[in-house]
């Protein structure tokens, strides 16, 4: 009589959830570290773009106030020599940033891929009453 009353309050107190919902769980939560990883992956790639345009741009303007002559650095006024060596520091800047972008980059894609190797069944169709979803 005792078994049968333990029995009765524990199938009462406790009752897992169906498969379809543990599923539906666990697709989320990698969704949701999915989609920030792809988030932050997309914002750093067009940062490092813009800037690479930009370091393109002042490259470019550099090399034509710089001149072409062997010696104009010795004939050069003070003023075009200030704007030069603003440009150096500005260029150094802009390379350590995209050098650091690019490290960024390559980390998310691991985060990605890591994620991705853990969770090999979230490419999988996963289909929850009338509506399919797929991550990508």
């Amino acid at each position: 009589m005792f078994d049968l009353s333990l029995r009765a309050r524990v199938n009462h107190l406790f009752k897992a959830r169906s498969a379809d919902r543990d599923a539906e769980a666990d697709f989320s939560r990698t969704e949701s570290v999915f989609l920030s990883i792809e988030k932050a992956l997309k914002i750093t790639e067009a940062e490092h773009s813009g800037l690479d345009t930009r370091m393109q741009d002042v490259l470019a303007r550099g090399a034509i106030s710089l001149g072409n002559a062997t010696d104009e650095y010795l004939t050069r006024e003070p003023a075009d020599t200030i704007v030069q060596n603003q440009f150096d520091r500005e260029i150094q800047i802009g390379q350590l940033r995209l050098e650091q972008l690019s490290l960024q980059i390559n980390a998310f894609k691991f985060l990605r891929a890591a994620l991705l190797s853990r969770f090999p069944d979230f490419f999988k169709t996963q289909i929850i009453g009338d509506q399919q979803r797929m991550p990508l």
